[in-house]
This record gives structure tokens, sequence and C-alpha cells, in this order.
């Protein structure tokens, strides 16, 4: 008699971290058979390995076991387990279907060039084994091949591709969790401490455990809760002194959350509530820069290395270690700068404001290599992006996409003044400037002796004097840009 019991069927999860709006998972257990979770720390495949990719920073290696173990729970209330397996993912997931004599593999594309190299080596490897593959598509609203410009190229300028995206109709409506899964046999899985994702000693975590939950449930609940609250996003986005951004960015960094989810869910929010549609707008235009930048990264596999208009392979960047030291410190002497480097190091993000206010100042005022301040936002933000990373550090220092001019050179004090008056994020952040009054927060070196001793400040002492003068940073930067047009 011919065994009719379902073969097993395998979901390998990668940077989507969870069960609803996965593709993958929902085909697998569609199936009606026992459904095999994995996930493979992978960093032996030979394009996962520098420079094709490079492993992740230490503030995404936390989050990333965070977000493992929250999926584990989530499996496991269905019947599942998560199995966590480490080295080269097709070798580890083709033997693993091999010796299961699985049914099908199932997984979620992945739209960067050295991830999509290690799906096509286990899509042949299972082809040469007769074994089912299924690739689905669920981490961006589009697929790249869908936004193209004149020639098949990819698009540079923001606006246009956005306004291609749009054009498209809106992503699929995302799927449903699994209620539940059939049992499959327990197999032998990885203790995921042996990984060594977290910090033990010294165990710096501490900031970012308290600045966060991590998970599904908990990036649900952050759409849930911004969405409630969002009239005034157009606005007030901008300001890093109000609780007005949605913190998703590392949830969907993860695939905790997809893009089409947060889509619908704003959508639909929009829908029921008009007044908020110019709100909604511009929250999905933040979602629509995440899609650019996964589309330049698309394009450009070394974005992180290489700047994308290669007239500034000439630009004359200047090796300076102290700076760059006191910059990574949050020891500028400009506050607003300081404040969002500490606010990084402590919580593992910084206000999108004051991260172009920071990187301007290092790459302009200070004239350091844009990719330095890139690889330290690599090792620090949970919600480091190998596109948006280097995209946005390249966006500032105007030789990436869309860039901002090179001559556009934020003022410090000006931006702190504009963007947080009262000085609230500032106070917060650096608290030996909490005692001065609002019209010195952000200009320290103004205030007299006698105000800045009964503040308890003391310029050089307990609060570095200004790393560079404005007006002269701004000057030197100019030269620069005008010594780069004459070569």
């Amino acid at each position: 008699m011919a065994n009719d019991t379902p073969r097993p069927v395998i979901v390998w999860f990668r940077d989507d971290l969870r069960l609803s709006d996965h593709p993958a998972l929902h085909h697998a257990a569609a199936a009606g058979g026992p459904v095999i979770c994995i996930y493979v720390d992978d960093e032996q495949s030979p394009q996962l390995r520098p420079p094709q990719a490079r492993p992740l920073g230490a503030a995404s290696r936390w989050w990333l076991a965070q977000s493992l173990r929250a999926l584990a729970a989530d499996l496991a209330e269905r019947g599942g387990q998560l199995i966590l397996r480490r080295g080269p993912a097709a070798a580890i997931i083709g033997e693993l279907a091999r010796q299961l004599d699985a049914g099908a593999v199932h997984w979620n594309e992945i739209e960067i060039a050295p991830h999509r190299a290690v799906a096509d080596d286990l899509a042949e490897a299972l082809s040469m084994a007769g074994i089912d593959h299924h690739r689905h598509r669920g981490d961006l609203l589009a697929a790249p091949a869908e936004i193209r410009g004149k020639e098949g190229r990819g698009m540079r300028v923001f606006t246009p591709f956005w306004r291609r995206v749009l054009g498209l109709g809106g992503p699929p409506q995302p799927l449903p969790a699994p209620t539940a899964l059939h049992a499959a046999p327990v197999l032998p899985s990885d203790e995921l401490a042996t990984w060594r994702l977290e910090p033990t000693g010294p165990d710096w975590a501490g900031g970012l455990r308290d600045s966060w939950t991590v998970g599904e449930r908990a990036a649900q609940d952050k759409l849930t809760a911004f969405l409630d609250g969002l009239p005034g996003y157009a606005e007030g986005r901008d300001r890093p002194d109000r609780d007005v951004t949605s913190r998703l960015s590392p949830h969907l960094r993860f695939g905790e959350i997809s893009p089409r989810q947060v889509w619908h869910a704003a959508r639909f929010a929009a829908a029921k509530r008009p007044a908020i549609a110019a709100d909604i707008d511009k929250f999905l235009s933040e979602l629509g820069w995440r899609e650019f930048c996964r589309n330049l990264l698309h394009d450009h596999p070394d974005l992180a290395e290489r700047n994308l208009q290669a007239s500034f392979d000439a630009f004359p960047w200047t090796a300076n270690d102290a700076a760059l030291h006191a910059w990574q410190r949050g020891s500028t002497g400009y506050p607003i700068v300081d404040a969002g480097m500490r606010e990084l190091w402590h919580t593992g993000v910084m206000h999108n404001r004051v991260r172009m206010v920071v990187a301007s100042l290092l790459v302009k005022h200070l004239l350091i290599d844009w990719r330095l301040g890139e690889q330290w936002f690599w090792d620090t933000l949970v919600d480091a992006d190998p596109a948006s990373n280097p995209a946005n550090w390249q966006w500032v220092a105007g030789c990436g996409a869309d860039a901002a001019p090179y001559f556009r050179v934020f003022n410090p004090v000006l931006q702190g003044e504009k963007f947080d008056p009262a000085g609230d994020y500032v106070r917060r952040w650096v608290p030996e400037l909490a005692a001065l009054p609002d019209k010195f927060i952000h200009r320290p070196w103004d205030a007299t002796p006698v105000e800045l001793a009964a503040a308890g400040v003391t310029l050089g002492g307990n609060y570095p004097k200004p790393i560079v003068d404005h007006k002269l940073g701004r000057a030197r930067a100019l030269a620069a840009y005008a010594e780069l047009r004459q070569r």
C-alpha cells in the first residue's frame, strides 16, 4: 500500500522573522504536512563573506538574538519549532531536505545580490536532488524588475521612482498567520547562546533592553499605536524632542513586520480618517525611500564602498582619528550632534533629522570620509540596513543618488534651534547642559561665565568646546568641493 502521509515541507527564514504576511510559511502550511522552520546563521557562504557582504554589527546582532527568541516562541504556540543551524545555508538546508525526504522548500526572496546568490545555490542543489522549491516575494512593495527607467536601468531620482511604485496600484493584501502547524519531528538545533550574538563582557546592551521590545507582536502594536496617534506627523517628524515617528525601522529591518502590512494598515487608517491623509502620504513616502535605497543596492552591490558619483573618488578627505573618536563619543561641542550620538549609543537608533545633522558635521565640517561614519552606524544601529545605511550616508555626503548638494552644509546650531527649540532633546541626552537657559542650550559658548557657572557648565571641562568653528568648517567644505570640481 502506498504511503500517502504528507512529506514534510521546509521553510527557510531569513530577514523575515514573523508569522503573518509570510508567503513562504503560508504556502508551506497550506500543503497540509509537517512544517520544518529553520534559520541559518550564515557567514560562511562565499557570497556572504567580505567584500561581497559583511557580518552584522554588534547592535544588530543583539536585536537578531531577541527576534529569534520571539519567533521561536510564536512558532511554539502554533505547534512548530524553530531550528537554528550555523554554516553555509545552501549546504545545510539542502542536506536537511534530503535527510527528511522533504516535499518542498519555501523561502521569501531577499532582493540583495549576495542573498540572491545563496538562494540560487540552494535552488540548484534542490533541483539536482529532485526536491521542489518555491521562492516568494515578501521583502519589498515592488520587485526591482518592475521599477526600471529607460533602457532597463534603475532609477536614480526618488520622486519619479516613487511615482512609478504608486502607479502599480499598491501591493497585494497581507497574508494571515497560520493558526496551527502540523507536528513535525523534533530536530537537533543549536542553542542560541552558543552563537554569541549578545555582549557579555562588558554587557553594553542595557540601554537597548530598556529601549525596545523586540518581535512581531511588538511591531504590530507599535504600528497600531502610531497610526492611532498620527495627526501632525508630516510636520512633527523632524522634531527629535517629540514622540512622533513610528520607530518601526528595526522591525522592518529584520522582517518582524512586512512593508505591505505597513502599507495596507496606513491606507486603511487614511480611509477611516481622511483628515490624516497628508500624514499618511508622508509616512508612506518614508517607506518608499526604503524601497528606493533597496533598488540602489540591487543595482550597485558595492553601495557601502564606492561613491555612486565617480567624480567623488578624488575628494580630498582628511584623516583625523581624534576628531572621528570625538564624534563617535558625542563630544563634538555641538549639543544637537552630541545628543544624537549618545542617543545612538544608548538606544541603537537616532532620530532621522539628527542623523542628517551628525553625518553632515562629520563629512563636511570635519572632511572625514563618509564610509567611516557609515561603518560606525553599521555597528551601533539596531536598524542598520545594508541599503538604507550607505545610501543615506552617500545622500548627505553629496556623492549618492538624488543626493543633497555637497555645498548644502547643515548648521548644527540652527538645526538644533529649529527642531529642538526648547532643548528638551539635548537636555535628555546631554545632561551636563540641562541647567542652561533655552537660548544657550544649542550655543553654550555664547553664555557668559556667570551663566555657565550657574548651570554647572565648564566649556573645555565637563563639556567640550566646538570641535570646529561652523563658519570655518563650512568654508573648508566649500573649498574642498571647489577643488573637486576643478579636478
